[in-house]
């Protein structure tokens, strides 16, 4: 008999799929999850929603094999310190899409039709039907920034309103944009365009604060921003600064804190819910079955698919999984970071190729900072699946004498970017980019890569603009290709070469490529 806590309000089906099947199952939200755990210590499993589960709860649970997060997020598990612990970490990714999804369109409609202020004047016996004058989505452009599980959902309900769909995701291929009807655009071209805008993307160092002053100087009078994603992607003070000048509607019911109080939008929002998103029955019990299911798999099919904290299998080092995501880190920087990936091609030598599958996700979290590099390789493939990206796993050539390396291809429609890696004395090494052979590179810190039509003079042209940029330059690798037509300048400085100075070194050296990279 295995025993089940679930420490929260979720919906009973949970747990009478779990005693039907013979588990123990304690549900309890009046306490505290640490109460809860003292007083359950032979406690195997764990069914959460928003709870944080911190390693003082793990520690005193001695039994815990299984976390299950009935929702997709797991931010407020300490997933690393439960992988130390041997305990996995489970979650049920598109449980709560569709709500999110429906909520956008009733925020939408609230804001439009004047719905809050115009029940709240009615009840208090107004009749201002002039005061609350709307407007319709059918016809409306929407913009939708981050086409995942819940983007995709927006997008078909959107259809459904005659609206125009514009999206922007750099790890989406148009095909898979096409299948919901949504044109991928660049994001300057959403805010310039979309009446409504909807933000669906995770909240990191590179989104925090992405909706500045810069895109929202670009909207329309009367466009409407919704976001029902995370607090942090928003810059509030650019739409305080805006909001009279564009008469922009805001809606949001994401905040720095999900918990009672003031709110700092309050002066700004036109729309504020409670964090109501994945807040609906059908929501809670599609996300509390699968959380059911996945746990009786778990345990008597050891069935792992959703599993976001897989460990290594034996034999393998986690250096490689590293070197595996620095090359498809690389690529992506190389072939356009919001350019729309098609096509991934790897080759796997010497002993990595029995692992093939566990460097699909490294690969995934370099192209999308929304994927976690320690999910399970079926996760992996299912999520470049969804978003349209074939995934291919080639043939090795062992005559060829690699070694332990390997090599991953990006492809779009129209580029394809390719590079070879391996590690030697203990240290990651990029040993190919396109054809450009032996070039050796360590794939850490700032990185600048300029590639033109091979000539003298090149090469001082560059150092000399990172000097008039009071940049440093620590290393340079200057490689030809294998026709000794073009030359590669790779420049390792001691801090980023900022954009407007490599727009203007590719111009001066009518480079065909130039890019700089800040390796994590």
């Amino acid at each position: 008999m295995k025993y089940v806590l679930i420490p929260t309000k979720l919906d009973k089906i949970a747990a009478n799929i779990l005693e039907t099947s013979g588990y123990r199952v304690v549900q309890d939200s009046s306490a505290d999850l640490l109460t809860l755990a003292l007083n359950y210590p032979q406690t195997e499993a764990l069914i959460v929603r928003s709870e944080k589960v911190t390693p003082e709860i793990m520690d005193v649970l001695p039994k815990l094999r299984l976390i299950v997060r009935a929702g997709a997020g797991y931010d407020t598990i300490d997933i690393k310190y439960a992988r130390r612990k041997g305990i996995d970490v489970m979650n049920t990714p598109g449980a709560n899409a569709n709500a999110v999804a429906e909520e956008v369109f009733a925020m939408a409609l609230a804001a439009y039709r004047h719905l809050i202020p115009a029940d709240i004047d009615t009840r208090a016996g107004g009749w201002e039907k002039k005061k609350f004058m709307g407007r319709e989505l059918t016809g409306k452009t929407i913009g939708i920034v981050g086409l995942g599980n819940i983007g995709q959902l927006v997008a078909r309900h959107a259809a459904g309103f005659d609206m125009k769909i514009l999206a922007y995701d750099p790890v989406i291929s148009e095909a898979k944009a096409e299948d919901v009807d949504a044109k991928l655009v660049d994001l300057e071209t959403i805010f310039s365009n979309a009446d409504i805008i909807t933000l669906h993307i995770p909240e990191n160092d590179e989104t925090r604060k992405m909706i500045n002053a810069s895109l929202l100087s670009l909207v329309k009078t009367g466009c409407m921003l919704i976001n029902c994603a995370r607090a942090g992607i928003v810059d509030e003070d650019a739409i305080r600064s805006l909001k009279e000048e564009k008469q922009l509607v805001f809606c949001t019911d994401v905040y720095t804190q999900d918990a009672p109080g003031v709110k700092s939008v309050v002066d700004i929002a036109d729309v504020m819910l409670p964090h109501l998103g994945a807040n609906t029955r059908e929501a809670n019990f599609t996300a509390a079955k699968r959380a059911a299911e996945q746990l009786q798999d778990y345990f008597e099919k050891s069935v792992t698919n959703f599993v976001v904290n897989k460990g290594l299998p034996d034999g393998l080092s986690a250096s490689y999984q590293h070197l595996a995501y620095k090359l498809a880190y690389v690529a992506r920087h190389l072939i356009g970071k919001k350019t729309p990936v098609s096509q991934i091609r790897c080759s796997f030598y010497g002993d990595l190729n029995r692992f093939a599958k566990w460097f699909v996700a490294p690969i995934c979290s370099a192209l999308s900072d929304n994927f976690d590099p320690q999910q399970a390789p079926e996760e992996a493939l299912a999520f470049l699946q969804d978003r349209g990206i074939n995934y291919e796993s080639r043939p090795v050539d062992e005559m060829k004498r690699y070694g332990n390396a390997m090599t991953i291809d990006l492809e779009t429609g129209s580029s394809k970017v390719s590079l070879r890696g391996t590690i030697t004395e203990n240290t990651l090494m990029i040993s190919r980019i396109d054809d450009f052979n032996r070039i050796y590179l360590v794939p850490q810190g700032n990185i600048f890569i300029v590639e033109y039509a091979d000539r003298p003079g090149v090469l001082a042209q560059i150092t000399s603009a990172c000097a008039q940029n009071n940049i440093n330059i620590e290393d340079i690798h200057a490689p030809r290709n294998t026709e000794g037509s073009k030359a590669l300048s790779i420049v390792l400085t001691d801090r980023p070469v900022p954009a407007e100075a490599v727009e203007k070194i590719k111009q001066a050296v009518q480079a065909t490529k130039a890019v700089s990279i800040s390796i994590p």
